[in-house]
């Protein structure tokens, strides 16, 4: 069994918009999606946290991530970081998500990280407007390591 730890820095804020295409987001939050189930999330962080930290099991099999929060089809696989605000009662309403793509990361880094037991995302999840990083995220905007915790 090997691990995948998401080390984020960086957040925007608890409040995002208005903007063109979005209303304002109040009480924003982000966590990790559980595979297939939106709205099941892991470890939910308030947008203005200093940072947030996320590990996930998984399994390493060659070249191929699988895990309940690894999301895709092999060579294709990702995990999503879910956006959405909370509300009084601890509802969530997602309104974007950020997929970390898999397919950046080295073949070096996933032989390190099968021996190692640990494979290390690190990335900032503010964007370069100010607002929640979304959409496809692969390096430079995400490094990928592997260490011994």
């Amino acid at each position: 069994m090997t691990q995948i730890r998401i080390e984020a820095t960086d957040l925007p804020g608890r409040t995002f918009g208005p903007g063109d295409d979005h209303p304002v987001h109040s009480g924003v939050h982000v966590g990790v999606q559980r595979r297939g189930r939106p709205g099941e999330l892991l470890d939910l962080h308030p947008g203005d946290a200093p940072a947030a930290v996320w590990t996930l099991e998984c399994t390493l099999k060659g070249r191929d991530i699988t895990g309940p929060y690894v999301e895709g089809r092999p060579g294709g696989r990702f995990v999503y970081l879910s956006w959405g605000t909370l509300d009084e009662r601890g509802a969530f309403a997602m309104f974007r998500r950020a997929k970390l793509m898999f397919d950046g990361i080295g073949a070096d880094v996933l032989d390190a990280a099968v021996r190692s037991g640990l494979l290390v995302a690190r990335l900032r999840l503010t964007d370069s407007r100010g607002g929640p990083l979304c959409a496809a995220v692969r390096p430079p905007l995400i490094t990928w390591s592997a260490r011994a915790d």
